[in-house]
This record gives C-alpha cells, sequence and structure tokens, in this order.
C-alpha cells in the first residue's frame, strides 16, 4: 500500500490466516520489518494483538 492505509483497514498483504504474504521480500515496507514482536503487543492471543495494533494506529493517525 503504498500510499498507506487507515487505520482499521486490513493490510493488503496480509493472508487468509493474517500471515504476511511479503515477509522476508525487500518489498516489505520498512515499517512492516521495523515492528519487533514483544508479549506487549501481541498479548496471549491473536485477537489482543489486533486490539494493540488497532490501538497504535488510532494513537498515530494524522
Amino acid at each position: 500500500m503504498p500510499q498507506g492505509k487507515p487505520a482499521g483497514v486490513a493490510c493488503i498483504q496480509l493472508g487468509a490466516q493474517r500471515q504476511c504474504l511479503i515477509f522476508g521480500s525487500p518489498d516489505r515496507p520498512a515499517v512492516c520489518a521495523s515492528l519487533q514482536p514483544s508479549h506487549e503487543m501481541c498479548g496471549d492471543s491473536p485477537a489482543a494483538a489486533i486490539a494493540w495494533l488497532t490501538a497504535l494506529e488510532h494513537l498515530t493517525r494524522p
């Protein structure tokens, strides 16, 4: 998504199981590659991780 994406909109590079389809590719955006998983970010479930990322998107939107 060259122009970025709005908060709450899934990245077009996410597969059906929410896996990054371009993980490890040079086409992967630097912002994605810079995210380092942590318990704070991922929590104990996929739902917790999505909630954390959604909150982060809302806090950083223009």
